[in-house]
């Protein structure tokens, strides 16, 4: 079938529905009040795309350096060409068309909005890549589906793919239509404050329709309200310019004027916002974390219209120092508008004040940005003022040290993707673009929301990380050490912050992926000598981030379909499952030359200093894989005897094996769950006909786990975990009983990991004593 019914769908359906379409059917079972629909699976997207023959003229034409502006512009127009321009399957469309007219009568208005299958994940929000489409009828219900297909390989998109190392290929789109909520007014809501992780829910809201708030385009009024007491703390009504509402004569979504007497009154009253409140708790008891949650409402009744995870709150240390800063720094103006101000502390006059969306400090050349063709203008460390961010503005946001914004709140698509890149951001200071100068030098807070003139940062704010990082190893709060998983050297300085007890992955394929060549290719453009290079600059800025704490570098491990989408890669095998195929230890012992010039660059990271980095081997298999790998350790110049090494328990093989493989000299193995899962049910997580069965605590797998944890306990081989599964707390309690050495987590998940292993603990100590 090429539909499903929102009733039908739960959150174990994200391979078939996408991220939104799994998350509005995962509300809808709790009994929340979500409007009526369906989706156009993923698996229609895909084979519209490979039954047509246009799909590999697809990813050849997004395959692009993604900091190029040029061509990424170039690689989204080609994309929406090919999708736009072929017909939709008679058979498809008729029951697209058909599901729709069960609605209601055939000419309800509907929402079409893209729900992609890497979408609204745990480590990453991918907010707002996609396309959605308001007030659609059924003459443009296809025209609109095929749209939000296109969108998947928006500037964007693509750019935000590459950047955090998700294959083009490897992620399908699923299409949600929803009857329409004629909205009064709407917003989103934070179950959770996203900078600091206060017990704060923040609420967004203006007039109409919900896309004014969420694309920036209007400042909206923000609610904080203390969890405990259910007091509304502060109240700031904005001057709301614009709001989006549906054409009574076109039917199309328009953008008008706010009636002047609705500019500066506050739009939720205490009744709507106790009752958002009590929604938004009831989401996130249902997910277990706190939410970001898309609302709106309409003749009295509040509606859900989508709720994802926040993936941007900051440490535990950062928490009580930002919520005195977002105290302090909510004195603005009553209604919300910039104001000017005279001397105040700081590295001079104040500009102007908005609201501090992503924390930090940042100092730099103010670059006004009117249209995307100044995008190029923007250099490395200058601070970006526009009215409002585009998706288009992701690679120069990435270069720039700080954003500024006219216009959006807390939950803009500015302020979302601030946080993620790590970038100072004040947002809706309503007149940025006019009171600053182009090139002018400012300082921005990210935390309090003001914009300074000059930019001069005091000697605390600009402490180098050099001083900054311990220097001595950080004390575990816990017995079992709980690890980050990194997969960009990008990310080291925001994942040392965690206090994590080390790396306990750190991904290499994703340095040579981003080099856009197979190494092969980059070697015969550039040189050996070049290539190592490249590994050591990456590796050795994770491991000073985190020294003395241990860094373990698992060596490459790219599928064939991965390698042949960069340059040089048309002679990469075309295997039916790359999975299954030739990648991981496999590939390095088939290829000992190119092998070797990553043991190189780990023997010169050893010579420089970094004993805390430690080598692993992925997809191994048995004993002999070890020992290969061992002696080609020897051969390249580092002695197994003194540094830490080991490999990845990832098949069952391994597993089975794990103490033959042991009388090699392993000092350590680290299950990667998602192999194992995969290869001990034979279940292909791609595959949405069996997708479901996907589950990394099926007692087969945790038999192996617990097993494979016992034998080395024996032999005196360490343990960790780096998979997906580690983030979850049935794993983390079972591998805690079971006595793992390690568990290492994504970036945003490593705290409460650290609190679920020590209550495990805590329980077992006191079990003992009892």
């Amino acid at each position: 079938m090429a539909v499903v019914w929102l009733d039908d769908v739960r959150a174990d359906d994200i391979d078939t529905v996408g991220g939104k379409g799994a998350s509005l059917g995962e509300l809808t079972s709790a009994g929340l009040p979500v409007p009526p629909g369906f989706v156009v699976t993923a698996g229609t997207y895909r084979s519209f795309i490979e039954e047509a023959g246009i799909d590999e003229e697809l990813f050849d034409a997004v395959d692009v350096d993604h900091e190029d502006s040029a061509a990424l512009k170039t690689a989204h127009e080609r994309a929406h060409e090919l999708i736009m321009e072929t017909p939709v399957p008679e058979e498809v469309g008729e029951e697209i068309l058909a599901t729709y007219d069960d609605i209601s009568d055939g000419e309800a208005f509907v929402a079409v909005r893209s729900s992609a299958t890497a979408e609204d994940l745990p480590d990453a929000s991918f907010a707002g890549q996609q396309e959605t489409y308001l007030n659609v009828q059924k003459d443009d219900l296809l025209q609109r589906v095929k749209e939000c297909w296109a969108s998947l390989f928006s500037q964007r998109a693509i750019y935000y793919r590459n950047r955090k190392g998700f294959p083009h290929r490897d992620v399908d789109i699923a299409v949600v239509v929803q009857e329409m909520v004629d909205a009064e007014k709407s917003g989103v809501m934070f179950t959770s404050h996203p900078s600091t992780g206060d017990p704060r829910i923040i609420i967004e809201a203006a007039w109409g329709l919900g896309e004014a708030v969420v694309s920036g385009s209007v400042s909206p009024d923000n609610y904080v309200v203390d969890r405990e007491s259910g007091e509304v703390e502060t109240a700031t009504v904005a001057d709301k310019k614009t709001m989006m509402v549906k054409d009574e004569e076109t039917g199309e979504t328009v953008e008008i004027d706010v009636p002047d007497e609705k500019r500066d009154a506050r739009v939720l009253g205490e009744d709507e916002i106790a009752r958002l409140v009590e929604l938004g708790e009831r989401v996130e008891e249902h997910y277990g974390e706190p939410q970001d949650v898309e609302w709106a409402i309409y003749e009295g009744e509040v509606y859900m219209l989508q709720s994802r995870p926040i993936t941007t709150i900051s440490d535990e240390e950062e928490e009580e120092a930002a919520a005195r800063e977002a105290a302090a720094g909510d004195g603005g103006s009553e209604n919300g508008q910039a104001e000017r101000t005279g001397q105040a502390s700081g590295s001079g006059d104040m500009i102007l004040r908005g609201l501090g969306a992503s924390p930090g400090i940042a100092a730099g050349n103010a670059r006004i940005i009117t249209k995307l063709d100044h995008l190029d203008q923007v250099a490395e460390g200058d601070i970006i003022v526009t009215e409002m961010t585009m998706p288009d503005m992701v690679p120069a946001m990435k270069r720039a040290a700080g954003i500024v914004t006219d216009e959006g709140g807390m939950t803009s698509h500015a302020s979302i993707v601030s946080r993620e890149l790590g970038v100072p951001a004040v947002v809706g200071t309503g007149s940025g673009t006019r009171e600053i100068t182009d090139g002018q030098p400012i300082t921005i807070d990210g935390d309090k929301g003001t914009i300074r003139e000059g930019a001069e940062l005091k000697e605390e704010q600009r402490e180098p990380i050099e001083e900054a990082r311990p220097k001595t190893p950080v004390k575990p709060m816990t017995a079992t050490e709980v690890k980050v998983n990194v997969s960009i050297p990008e990310a080291a300085e925001r994942a040392a912050a965690t206090g994590a007890d080390g790396v306990g992955l750190l991904r290499i394929e994703h340095m040579v992926l981003s080099l856009g060549k197979t190494p092969t290719k980059f070697i015969e453009d550039n040189s050996e000598r070049a290539y190592i290079e490249e590994l050591v600059d990456g590796i050795r800025g994770v491991a000073e981030e985190f020294y003395p704490r241990p860094v373990r570098v698992r060596s490459l491990d790219a599928p064939t379909d991965e390698f042949r989408q960069l340059e040089g890669g048309e002679d990469e095998p075309r295997e039916h499952n790359p999975m299954l195929g030739y990648r991981g230890i496999r590939r390095s012992l088939d290829k000992p030359d190119l092998f070797k010039h990553e043991l190189e660059a780990f023997r010169q990271l050893f010579e420089m200093g970094y004993d805390n980095v430690e080598i692993m081997f992925p997809l191994v298999n048995d004993a002999e894989d070890v020992h290969q790998a061992k002696e080609l350790m020897i051969e390249a110049g580092i002695d197994p005897e003194k540094r830490e090494w080991g490999v990845m328990i990832e098949t069952p093989a391994s597993a089975l094996a794990v103490d033959e493989m042991a009388e090699v000299g392993l000092d350590f193995v680290s299950f990667g769950t998602n192999d194992l899962t995969q290869y001990t049910l034979a279940v292909d997580r791609n595959n949405e006909n069996v997708a479901g069965r996907f589950d990394e605590l099926h007692p087969a797998v945790l038999k192996l786990i617990g097993d494979t944890i016992e034998t080395c306990r024996e032999v005196g081989v360490k343990t960790s975990i780096c998979g997906q599964a580690a983030s979850k707390p049935q794993m983390v309690q079972f591998l805690v009983n079971e006595g793992v050495s390690s568990i290492s987590a994504n970036i945003d998940a490593v705290r409460d990991v650290q609190h679920e292993v020590k209550r495990v603990e805590q329980r077992l100590i006191l079990d003992s004593v009892r």
